[in-house]
């Protein structure tokens, strides 16, 4: 509301403090009217001042209520006086005022304290630890005498905390000086508690050596306002000198360590407990040995002892920051001296880079949904991001470069930097990332002065820490676009930081050059530390992994611009896959093949989920990279939405129809045919590696069985026309006979691996009048020429025909007549052929001749009377016999996928049992999958739910594995890998963790031995 008065317009007292930035302005009138600042209420250097601060509303309220505590008004006037003529004090004091209630709070319990911001003598505008202790030491020991000394260690805390938070607002002090000071002053802090605690049992201080080591933030000097402390303790023995001998005395180490962990415990106790003054913050002793459960006090061997033997990667990650601060310094000194050198020396352990990448990863995934686009600290693109990057490169560089052992992250940065180990750009971002995203933290916990790293969500919170950050036209709008900004430049170089230099080690290198050094945008780095980083990755080869990145990103084409941009985060996801070496030699190999065309590279760069893809499978193992490099031209098939998806039974038939009709003869046709399969084959591969077949296990195992098996037979079905198609016209007139192909095992049960064979029994029938051995000749022939050319070696895999379950085996005719089956089944067949036929299916050739088939062999296996006990005990001993002899010298039965005790074999017999004394009168047992016989029996009540279960598991379990041997390996296995690397890729196949592959074998143990015990209990009725 504004009045007139003589033309001049005078706005009223509310409009004058909105225009100042006050949000409840009749609050402040009201306050600024009170007798204690009415003399003041319309001084506008004091409103411009309260303007200046963040909250104006805050600062009044916090100087009314200091006003007011002053003792006298005396007190009051020299407070009021001083702070209207004397700028540094208003600044200081409205500044603090307005940013921290919570340090207004204090000065209202302790108005004396206004002094401390009076005036700062040269050793005040940046003390140093002996400053923060003498004055601590002088306000416990001398200026309160009589109050507790827990209350007095507090209040003095709190006044120096006071001057630095009023050094941090007005600018005297920047972001690193302020984080700093947070940490002497916490020194200093822990330092007094022990000597309290020293003074209160001093029994324990004369037995004892102890030193306090400051660890993460406090450590590296980089302290937030409100954070947990983290140390760690060390101690020994002291020597006490008898007066009347002239030799010490040395104390007991159990009674020394006792003592120690006394003085300790105390110590912390005094920082973390909560008084009539409040708190300090809590004293975090979990980084020592062990953690929470070790002790919390070792001596200086213990230590060592620990680490040399014990100690996981991420521990001495944390050491890079350890620093002695309180307690006895020569001892801390020592201790430092001696888990310095195991520091840099962490990043020669194996898989150091991926636990590093892994514990941050756990982090993240750590962080409740709710939280993690408000988390500071630990989310993505958080501070954690630039501190991971920081350690991770200081722990690979600095065990031969020592410039880089700074502990103080923003230091290490620009160290880093100045080697050559990061851009001068990207350490620049990342540095002023890195300081805003600090300073935000600090401004959100100086206010209440509580522990927290999330961004509040309140307009009027937000409004405060904007302007306290300087940003005035719209401090909501302007602080949360900054804060996003400054996050996904964080993210971005967190994922590149690690990866980039590499690139810039090779770009336009010289290999005649004595240094070996390359630049590219301020970087360089050196052919020898570019291939210690890569072995710091994982690469076990890493001088030819140096190599490849060469023969990738050397030369000004636009072929080497874009590998150079496209190879940082490939590297990356190499790093994270079980055989880095192989995924960056298959890039290179793909590269070669492709490199000119200019689809490849701008599919790779403008889809990047197609590079990621391409990443992923080129690490993944040897099957699905060899797949891919015999064409590599499908690679286009990671650019489709719908690429990895296996293609319908339909559009497989059409398109080898038409391959093979396109073709001048059967070897021409059949390859077209093996050429279509390849690329299916690589589809499929690839979909299962990346996680594309289903949701669950046992989805996956089922669409991958169901995609090969489709593949495989669509293959045959072409294969066998152009085979036909080619005799016909050799003898110049049809066939004389009808054929079909019946698929055995694993094939009729569409449940093939990738290792699998092609199991399959041939049959024919004359036609009416042919002559009878004419036609056995030409089908014989026909399906001789069929295997031949599926088999004939090429650049395309091999489809290998398995006929071996024939009646009478390798000695009996490869193809019969239905009638010769009909006989042979009819006067000589055996149990276990009636079981091998559970699973025949006619898959190409005649239709109509195919179901004969399945009508002359279903009375076989779906005996109207099942099985009497004589097959019963015929099918247990050829049971037992092929445990006994068929299972490989030297196998592990736990472990053997196939015929190991509850492998697949055990589960299959216990199915085809079921199946043959019930299928009958059980329709649903008539299937040829195994699964759905399963169901099928836990549906008619033959088997309860978890014996099913059980089963169900043990078979998808050994039929993962054994496609993930074959993927990985890119041969066929029935059991785990002996070698390392492969053992950890199918660990990663099957969702374990780095690391975890003994886990993984546990587990199939566990889930093969249950399902042994429910087929005995089926088979052997036990």
């Amino acid at each position: 509301m504004e009045t007139e008065r003589g033309g001049a317009r005078r706005s009223s007292p509310a409009g004058r403090l909105v225009r100042r930035g006050f949000t409840d302005p009749e609050a402040a009138a009201a306050r600024l009217a009170e007798p204690a600042l009415a003399a003041h209420a319309a001084d506008s250097v004091l409103l411009d001042a309260l303007a200046a601060t963040a909250d104006p509303d805050q600062a009044l309220k916090g100087l009314a209520g200091l006003v007011e505590a002053c003792a006298d008004e005396a007190e009051r006037h020299a407070l009021l006086d001083t702070l209207t003529t004397a700028k540094p004090l208003r600044d200081r004091l409205l500044g603090v005022l307005g940013a921290s209630a919570a340090l207004g709070e204090h000065l209202s319990r302790h108005p004396h304290d206004w002094h401390e911001l009076v005036t700062f003598e040269l050793h005040d505008i940046h003390p140093g630890p002996e400053e923060f202790v003498r004055r601590l030491y002088r306000h416990i020991w001398e200026e309160q005498p009589g109050i507790p000394r827990a209350d007095a260690l507090r209040t003095g805390y709190r006044r120096l905390l006071l001057s630095i938070a009023a050094r941090d607002l007005t600018g005297t002090a920047d972001l690193g000086q302020t984080a700093a000071e947070l940490a002497d002053l916490a020194g200093a802090t822990l330092q007094a508690a022990l000597d309290i605690a020293a003074e209160e049992d001093p029994d324990a201080a004369r037995a004892c050596r102890l030193a306090v080591i400051a660890m993460g933030k406090c450590g590296g000097r980089e302290l937030n306002y409100v954070s947990d402390v983290d140390v760690v303790f060390v101690a020994e023995p002291r020597q006490i000198v008898d007066g009347e001998s002239a030799d010490p005395e040395t104390v007991d180490p159990d009674t020394a360590l006792k003592a120690a962990t006394r003085l300790a415990s105390r110590m912390m106790r005094l920082c973390s407990d909560s008084t009539r003054e409040g708190t300090i913050w809590q004293v975090d002793a979990n980084l020592r040995p062990e953690g929470k459960n070790g002790p919390l006090v070792r001596t200086l061997a213990s230590h060592l002892a620990y680490y040399q033997r014990w100690a996981k990667t991420w521990e001495f990650q944390a050491l890079l920051k350890a620093r002695p601060v309180a307690g006895d310094a020569a001892l801390g000194h020592e201790y430092l001296q001696a888990v310095t050198p195991m520091v840099w020396q962490a990043s020669q352990r194996e898989n150091f880079v991926q636990d590093v990448q892994q514990m941050r990863r756990r982090v993240v995934e750590a962080i409740p949904a709710s939280e993690v686009e408000r988390e500071l600290k630990l989310g993505p693109g958080g501070l954690r991001d630039v501190e991971f990057s920081v350690q991770l490169l200081q722990l690979v560089h600095g065990r031969t470069d020592d410039s880089l052992r700074s502990a103080t992250t923003l230091t290490a940065l620009a160290d880093l930097s100045a080697g050559g180990y990061v851009g001068r750009a990207d350490a620049a971002a990342l540095d002023s990332a890195y300081r805003f995203l600090r300073t935000l933290e600090h401004r959100i916990q100086l206010f209440q002065l509580r522990r927290t790293h999330l961004v509040p969500t309140a307009e009027q919170d937000l409004r405060r820490l904007g302007r306290s950050l300087g940003l005035r036209a719209d401090p909501v709008a302007e602080l949360l676009a900054e804060w996003k900004r400054h996050g996904r430049e964080v993210r971005r170089l967190h994922e590149k930081l690690f990866y980039r230099p590499l690139l810039d080690a090779v770009a336009h290198l010289d290999l005649e050059e004595v240094g070996l050094t390359a630049r590219l945008d301020g970087t360089a780095l050196s052919a020898e530390a570019a291939q210690a980083r890569l072995a710091a990755l994982g690469y076990r080869a890493p001088v030819d992994a140096f190599r490849h990145l060469q023969a990738l990103a050397n030369g000004v084409s636009r072929r080497a611009a874009l590998q150079r941009t496209l190879l940082p985060v490939m590297l990356g996801w190499f790093a994270e896959s079980a055989d880095p070496d192989a995924g960056l030699l298959g890039f290179r190999k793909v590269s070669d093949s492709l490199g000119s065309t200019p689809w490849y590279l701008r599919l790779l760069r403008d889809e990047g989920a197609a590079a990621e893809n391409l990443a992923r499978i080129l690490s993944s193992g040897r099957l699905a990279p060899d797949l891919l490099l015999r064409a590599p031209e499908a690679v286009a098939l990671l650019g489709d939405t719908d690429g990895l998806d296996p293609r319908s039974p339909q559009m497989l038939d059409r398109e080898v129809a038409s391959a093979v009709g396109r073709a001048d003869d059967a070897p021409a046709a059949v390859a077209a045919a093996r050429s279509v399969r390849r690329r299916e084959l690589f589809r499929t591969a690839a979909a299962d590696v990346l996680g594309r077949l289903g949701d669950t296990p046992a989805d996956a195992v089922e669409a991958a069985g169901l995609a090969l098996t489709g593949l495989n037979r669509a293959t045959l079905a072409g294969a066998l026309a152009a085979c036909v198609a080619a005799a016909e016209a050799a003898a110049g007139q049809p066939l004389p006979t009808r054929l079909s192909v019946i698929a055995m095992g694993r094939f009729g049960g569409h449940e093939l691996g990738y290792g699998s064979d092609a199991d399959v029994m041939f049959v024919h029938d004359p036609l009416p009048g042919a002559d009878e051995t004419k036609a056995s000749n030409a089908a014989r022939g026909v399906f001789e020429e069929l295997r031949r050319l599926l088999q004939l070696p090429s650049t395309e895999p091999p489809l290998l025909i398995d006929a071996d379950l024939r009646p009478e085996g390798r000695q009996g005719p490869l193809v019969r007549t239905i009638a010769s089956y009909a006989a042979y089944y009819r006067r000589w067949s055996h149990t276990w052929e009636s079981q091998a036929l559970l699973r025949a299916k006619p898959v190409a050739g005649d239709t109509a001749l195919g179901e004969e088939f399945v009508a002359l062999i279903d009375p076989l296996r779906y005996p109207a009377a099942g099985l009497n006990a004589a097959e019963l005990l015929d099918i247990r001993r050829i049971k037992a016999r092929v445990e006994a002899e068929r299972l490989p010298r030297g196998a592990d039965p736990t472990t053997h996928t196939k015929l190991g005790r509850g492998g697949l074999a055990d589960v299959e017999w216990a199915v085809q049992l079921l199946q043959l004394q019930h299928g009958h009168g059980v329709p649903g047992l008539r299937t040829t999958r195994t699964l759905r016989a399963l169901g099928a029996a836990v549906d008619a009540a033959l088997l309860d739910a978890d014996a099913a279960e059980a089963l169900s598991a043990a078979w998808v379990q050994a039929t993962r594995v054994r496609n993930a041997v074959m993927l990985v390996r890119g041969r066929a296995g029935d059991s785990f890998p002996a070698e390392p690397r492969e053992l950890a890729g199918v660990a990663r196949y099957l969702g374990y963790g780095e690391g975890h592959a003994g886990e993984m074998v546990d587990d199939y143990r566990r889930t093969a031995r249950r399902a042994r015990e429910v087929m005995e209990h089926i088979v052997y009725g036990e």
